[in-house]
């Protein structure tokens, strides 16, 4: 590495260029080009900049204003300057940059240096344009004409920085300069190494930036065999850059294959000694086999026996080596064996043709189930699940079931906890089915809330998938319901009264334990659908016995009526009618009922009208056209499952699509009924969907379709449709909820992707950086986030976004800047819809994007008296909006500072006369006009409510602030 000599103290400054900098660069950098980013002896960067030593921030500005002004003199002044003192000047600028503050000049001076003939000079400048100058600077021109200078000199080293600089710049406009003279240098036989590994990585970096600009020709059938080369630095760029243009182009690439496999033997079977400038803690090359592992994820096994032969020989030397005593207890040497060994059996299970190996690479995991180290018991249980799905390893994962059931009681990390809980759901059938369900159910009490809902979904799927006895299986759901009923969602409940419908076997035993379950003193709302509507339909099956008489049946289920939410009373009073139907004894007590004022004047127009029609339906219609009307439910038309279908939303294909289309006859045999549908009846009210659950004013059924081909019912048969966004993915209502009184922090996170924020505003302008990151070790194709606004938000919310990369490496996070300006006041929200494919499988998820009025808030400070004078001026009905609402969370005086704060209005401190009142003042900046707002909210500790009281001059301003202030508490 080049000394530093007496410029020793700008080093930490030349390390923060390279995170800077450098961050745009390719993470596959070799080390060696870290040269290019220390500052050569004799460059006194910090040179009277003693800024380190101030003794106040206040002093330190100073000293950089004075510093400032004497360079900007410098540059100007009627006496050129010589090269060492402008790369002084430059050197100085970047290290003020380093420390934080603006710099507005110097950018011509740093591309004088370009011309330089010195490298100190020459690199300074490069160095200053990387760092400071923007991709759409109009010095960019100027620049390239450098870098073309230097391109053409075949002075390595000027080559070098040239390249460095390209890459870390990256512009269209260099991709379009540059594009067709990176290759030519690649593949030039006279180039050396060093420029070679440059050109790799600099040509990667514009792919991934401008792929349409990266011309495929003669250079890529000849880049294959850079493969063979003898140094192993341009070997490991090149392979960087064959797998991300294989990925896109596998067809020209496939005779990399042989290649790929022909240097990883060599690699394998070397000793430590044969690789010794590349071997890591006595691994011999760790990065460039990893490398060239996922090189070969791109292609099917070789169908040459030889290349293949030879790639089996290599993925059971790196599993023998694995069971070798270590060579060294550093921890890097474990890391760099297990990187290698982890890549190994990714390919084993890409490949699923081996079951020798397959079986040896289960069992190897096995031994990582109760390693020390966290992240390989993750990374065990994550290649495990997809093992569980081949039918070659199926059975050697089933043995590790009593470690894998102690793991979610066990492990302290919990998205270990959470990949074991999918690995049990990969390792499920009929043979150890109820152990599993059992086990789920057991961890569902204590589970973490993040997963919950997950849990129930694959327990619901479970228990329907391989219940031989139905009786277990309503038993194993309404367990469900008990232990979990708020993260049991519709689509569960709606499938066990599918179920229950089309299995007349079922059908006595469910309507006697719901009625047993309903009998305790707090019952979820979720059990109380699914009483209403099994006794509604099928009551009549147990009312012989004295103790679930007619009579005893309406009392428990109306004792629940007035605790339930509205679609909930609707359900029940649809099965109240349904009683006048089966019970003709109790009818006259339900018509008092529907003849009361509770319901005949009910508040909820749904409410009202069924009881108004019920009452007069029970009271015209005879016996006969009553039996004709509420007749029982018919069978349901067999469909999907919609359960697999939320799964996937949650959790992405590879939890679901992978176990479904397993190559294993344990997928070929599925229970259960198909999809709820309504039944056909007379038209007596027109109900939503979710609170018409019996079918009174539904229209008639839809025939049932053919069987599914398969066998199997719950086979994900979902199509992919890459024109239509999706619906909200599961949980983003409660996410976007929690960005309103907060600008940074995770979006959205399912196992796939994880969508972060970052973001500021002032007054009517707002900029979002929006991080997308992939999870997994798959790169994403076609990856395009789109903002989706309605006419109205467009015309009152101007937002514009920048593209991103088509491609997401696995592991890599890329980042949308959206420049936001409030137009007028809006009650909307934009919709990010994100469509990509990922291992061949589209994926489309949308999230609503947090960009909310309150955000335009500037606080502003009032005294008491200039408070209550402006609420006296907007005092007419239409400025003010009240709303009385229950808490949701604990009245905690500190925390309802910071939602007022973080909500964007200013907390007035002493101007209402009660002290336990909060009040705000703020105004709402749009590009049409400023809107003052001032709000009071009022905690009743006792009665744990509050009033919150908005009054601002628009009345649209003061409805949105409301609800969107509301929700926070």
């Amino acid at each position: 590495m080049v000394p530093v000599g007496r410029g020793m103290p700008f080093i930490p400054s030349v390390l923060a260029v390279v995170g800077a900098g450098a961050a745009r660069m390719s993470r596959d950098t070799p080390w060696c080009l870290e040269a290019f980013y220390l500052i050569p002896p004799g460059t006194h960067a910090n040179e009277g900049i003693q800024v380190g030593r101030g003794k106040s921030k206040e002093a330190e500005i100073k000293r950089i204003n004075k510093e400032l002004a004497n360079i900007r003199s410098k540059f100007k002044g009627d006496r050129a300057l010589d090269g060492y003192s402008k790369k002084k000047y430059v050197c100085k600028l970047l290290f003020i940059f380093l420390l934080g503050h603006d710099i507005d000049f110097g950018h011509m001076e740093a591309v004088n240096l370009l011309s330089s003939n010195r490298y100190t000079e020459k690199q300074i400048g490069y160095l200053f344009i990387s760092v400071l100058v923007n991709s759409n600077s109009e010095l960019i021109r100027l620049i390239n004409n450098a870098i073309k200078n230097d391109l053409a000199s075949r002075n390595p080293t000027f080559m070098g920085l040239a390249l460095h600089c390209i890459a870390n710049v990256g512009s269209r406009e260099m991709a379009e300069a540059f594009a067709g003279e990176i290759p030519r240098i690649l593949v030039a036989g006279d180039t050396m190494d060093s420029v070679k590994q440059s050109a790799a990585l600099c040509l990667l970096r514009l792919y991934r930036t401008s792929p349409d600009l990266v011309p495929m020709g003669d250079w890529t059938s000849r880049v294959v065999h850079l493969l063979n080369d003898q140094h192993l630095g341009v070997v490991t760029a090149a392979t960087s850059l064959i797998t991300t243009l294989a990925q896109k182009n596998p067809e020209e690439f496939k005779t990399s294959v042989s290649l790929a496999v022909s240097r990883l033997s060599r690699i394998v079977t070397s000793a430590s000694t044969d690789l010794q400038d590349y071997t890591y803690y006595f691994v011999p090359a760790p990065w460039l086999s990893v490398k060239l592992l996922r090189l070969l994820q791109c292609y099917p096994p070789p169908e040459d026996p030889a290349v293949r032969g030879r790639l089996t020989e290599c993925l059971e030397a790196i599993l023998n080596k694995a069971q070798e005593p270590p060579k060294s207890k550093k921890v890097q040497h474990s890391n760099a064996k297990n990187a290698v060994l982890f890549e190994a059996i990714s390919l084993v299970i890409h490949h699923d043709s081996e079951p020798n190996l397959l079986v040896r690479a289960c069992n190897q995991l096995g031994q990582f189930l109760q390693h020390r180290e966290t992240n390989l018991r993750y990374l065990a249980l994550e290649s495990m699940c997809t093992l569980a799905s081949s039918e070659f390893s199926h059975e050697a994962v089933k043995t590790h079931i009593e470690t894998v059931i102690n793991a979610p009681q066990t492990e302290r990390d919990v998205s270990v906890r959470q990949r074991a809980v999918d690995l049990l759901y990969a390792m499920c059938d009929r043979s150890n089915a109820q152990q599993i369900v059992a086990e789920m159910l057991s961890y569902l009490e204590t589970a973490d809330y993040s997963i919950r809902e997950e849990i129930v979904l694959k327990v619901a799927i479970l228990a329907e998938k391989y219940a031989v006895d139905y009786t277990w299986y309503v038993d194993t759901i309404l367990n469900l319901i008990r232990i979990a009923g708020d993260y049991v969602s519709e689509e569960v409940w709606y499938r066990v009264i599918q179920i229950v419908i089309n299995r007349d076997d079922v059908q006595g035993y469910a309507a006697k334990t719901v009625f047993e379950a309903l009998q305790a003193s707090a019952c979820h709302e979720n059990l109380v659908k699914v009483g209403g509507y099994i006794l509604g339909e099928f009551g009549n099956l147990i009312a012989g016995d004295p103790r679930s008489s007619p009579l005893t049946q309406f009392h428990l289920l109306h004792s629940k009526f007035h605790l339930c939410s509205v679609p909930t009373r609707a359900l029940l009073l649809s099965t109240y009618i349904k009683f006048v139907n089966l019970f003709p004894e109790v009818k006259g007590t339900i018509q008092d009922v529907l003849r009361s004022d509770s319901q005949l004047k009910n508040a909820d127009v749904e409410l009202q009208q069924r009881a108004v029609e019920y009452l007069r339906l029970s009271t015209v219609a005879s016996t006969d056209i009553l039996a004709t009307v509420l007749e029982e439910m018919p069978p349901f038309p067999e469909r999907e499952s919609s359960i697999l279908a939320k799964l996937k939303k949650k959790k992405g294909p590879s939890t679901v699509t992978d176990l479904e289309e397993a190559k294993r006859e344990r997928s070929a045999d599925v229970n259960g009924g198909p999809e709820p549908a309504p039944a056909s009846t007379s038209a007596v009210s027109t109900p939503s969907p979710s609170a018409d659950l019996l079918g009174l004013g539904a229209a008639p059924p839809a025939p049932a379709g053919p069987p599914p081909s398969s066998g199997g019912l719950l086979v994900d048969v979902f199509s992919d449709s890459p024109s239509a966004a999706a619906p909200l993915a599961p949980g983003s209502e409660d996410n976007f909820a929690r960005f309103v009184c907060k600008n940074n922090g995770v979006l959205f996170e399912n196992q796939l992707l994880q969508i972060g924020l970052k973001s500021e505003f002032r007054q009517n302008l707002g900029r979002m950086f929006i991080f997308y990151g992939n999870k997994t070790s798959t790169q994403f194709l076609n990856f395009t986030p789109t903002l989706i606004c309605s006419d109205d938000l467009q015309a009152n919310l101007s937002l514009q976004t920048k593209p991103v990369d088509p491609a997401v490496d696995g592991g890599a996070q890329v980042q949308q800047a959206v420049n936001i300006e409030c137009v007028s006041d809006f009650t909307e929200a934009p919709v990010l819809n994100i469509q990509f494919r990922y291992g061949g499988t589209f994926q489309n998820v949308s999230v609503k994007l947090p960009i909310t009025l309150n955000k335009f808030f500037q606080p502003t400070e009032m005294a008491s008296q200039d408070f209550f004078q402006r609420w006296k001026q907007l005092s007419n009905p239409q400025q003010e909006v009240q709303s009385i609402f229950k808490a949701k969370h604990p009245m905690d005086t500190e925390v309802t500072k910071a939602k007022i704060i973080g909500f964007g209005s200013a907390l007035l401190e002493e101007v209402d006369p009660n002290p336990a009142n909060f009040v705000g003042a703020g105004i709402i900046h749009t590009r049409t006009a400023q809107i003052g707002c001032l709000l009071r909210l009022e905690p009743n500790l006792q009665a744990q409510m509050y009033r919150l009281t908005l009054r601002t001059s628009r009345e649209t301003v003061s409805q949105r602030l409301c609800e969107l202030l509301s929700e926070q508490f």
